[in-house]
């Protein structure tokens, strides 16, 4: 076969044409609806970026200056530039509800080497943010045993790079475990609990407001920027992890009863509401207790008992555990599905698309859940969110860029929703999210490019290959005819 032949370019494009037809064989259910997904979005928003990054920032780390009461600042900076990616992801979602999401976006508009990077880089950073959340949540499950009296020992409940003479961090491992099983458990089942969970803890937060702002010392936010601008810059690259989301909740688009119409829909929503409450919390928690003395891993349970409510804050430990939970189901979520999809177009094994009798395909589910254990395990928060970030946010550039490509390549592709301000709104998205890659250390860099060599690596030896763009592929021979799910 020639050398120029198009169909063995790594640059081949994935024809938006035929998507349909293989989305309803894809073995998943259609069972989520509009406020289930706006649900599933607010989910994963709304969790750790309240709960335990907001007090991070504001308070610092050690060799990181605190942001002060201008953590607000460093959430409306990433939530600006989050927005401009939501409405690219928004008109992309309404034209290809596929499972990939920003995957299947790539491919589609600037070829298969560049899908399979952004797939690649995925499925690390969502597997990352499912750690980083149960790190959250062990550190609100401390507070709430320590307020009842109860002491776990330091070994089991830090990692050793924390300073704090720990070893493993043993609650993260199990709640990532408890999470994979709840997601095994299939889609239908999953879209319930997600709804009533994301309701509960809406209604926490609400009820934070409500009651912290009786408690607010304005004095507490005098200075409003204590370090300078450049911590607040910093503290945006860090919450950016806080205010996306809908892009993992986008990878449920083939498992909706009407992806091309609730899509994008539940994209815009969900980054509202969340927006909304993130303002109110951070100028509630800066302004309850001074930034110097605020817990970073659970920053509302440090500042309800500053003012004397520890009973209250023992409340909040237990609610932040439950609802963070949703943070978790939302990313585990994207990065099945994800990695479901990189496997049925053939860049990875087959062997890993297998959809049980409920739609879910269980391999990856509890592969990916017992990485995030381990990775949770060991790792200290702020290097699990610096990761996290630095894989989205190229996400995210990169579907600014697909966005503008393909309204120019494909102006005729039906699209239930059209971002305004083409091509100014994906434009800045891309630079505010490059501009926020910058903010983070070389070691976050270090190992981001680490990871992509190694997918690099597999790509050649095995993706380009066995692709179905690839009319020499072994998969052609090895893909059997489509079966209804649950059919066996």
């Amino acid at each position: 076969m020639s050398a120029k032949d198009p169909s063995q370019s790594i640059m081949r494009r994935k024809p938006i044409d035929d998507m349909e037809a293989e989305s309803k064989n894809s073995g998943l259910f259609k069972s989520l609806g509009l406020w289930q997904l706006t649900a599933i979005g607010v989910g994963g928003i709304i969790g750790v970026g309240i709960f335990s990054l907001a007090g991070l920032v504001a308070a610092g780390s050690q060799g990181t200056p605190g942001a002060g009461p201008a953590v607000l600042i460093s959430f409306l900076i990433a939530g600006l530039a989050s927005a401009a990616a939501a409405l690219s992801y928004a008109e992309f979602a309404g034209m290809i509800p596929r499972a990939g999401s920003a995957y299947t976006y790539g491919y589609v508009a600037l070829g298969e080497v560049i899908g399979w990077f952004i797939g690649w880089d995925l499925l690390l950073e969502y597997i990352a943010i499912v750690a980083v959340v149960a790190i959250g949540i062990s550190g609100y499950f401390d507070a709430f045993l320590s307020g009842v009296g109860i002491h776990m020992p330091t070994w089991m409940t830090s990692t050793a790079d924390e300073g704090k003479g720990g070893i493993v961090n043993i609650p993260a491992i199990a709640v990532c475990l408890l999470v994979t099983w709840i997601l095994a458990r299939g889609t239908k089942a999953f879209g319930r609990f997600e709804l009533v969970a994301v309701a509960i803890k809406v209604l926490l937060i609400l009820f934070i407001i409500g009651l912290g702002v009786f408690y607010i010392d304005a004095n507490n936010y005098n200075p409003f920027m204590p370090s300078g601008f450049g911590p607040v810059l910093a503290g945006a690259a860090t919450v950016f992890f806080a205010v996306f989301g809908y892009d993992a909740m986008s990878t449920a688009a083939e498992e909706a009863k009407d992806g091309k119409k609730h899509m994008p829909k539940a994209i815009i929503l969900s980054l509202i509401i969340a927006m909304l409450l993130y303002v109110a919390a951070t100028l509630v928690l800066t302004g309850m207790q001074n930034w110097k003395e605020i817990d970073p891993t659970a920053g509302f349970a440090s500042a309800f008992t500053s003012v004397g409510l520890p009973v209250i804050a023992t409340i909040i430990s237990v609610f932040a555990v439950l609802s963070i939970l949703t943070v978790m189901l939302t990313f585990l979520l994207g990065v099945t599905r994800v990695w479901f999809s990189m496997s049925r177009d053939g860049l990875l094994p087959g062997w890993f698309a297998k959809t049980d009798r409920n739609g879910t395909p269980q391999r990856v589910t509890w592969i990916a859940g017992v990485a995030s254990a381990l990775l949770a395990g060991v790792f200290p928060i702020k290097a699990v969110a610096d990761l996290t970030n630095i894989g989205i946010l190229a996400a995210f550039v990169v579907v600014c860029l697909s966005v503008i490509i393909f309204r120019y390549k494909r102006p005729d592709a039906p699209r239930t929703f059209r971002l305004p301000l083409m091509p100014l709104v994906p434009a800045f998205g891309m630079l505010a999210s490059g501009f926020l890659m910058l903010q983070l250390h070389w070691e976050t860099w270090l190992r981001f490019g680490g990871w992509l060599i190694i997918g690099l690596i597999i790509y050649f030896v095995y993706g380009r290959r066995h692709s179905l763009m690839n009319p020499n592929s072994p998969r052609h021979a090895e893909k059997p005819a489509a079966k209804a799910p649950g059919s066996e």
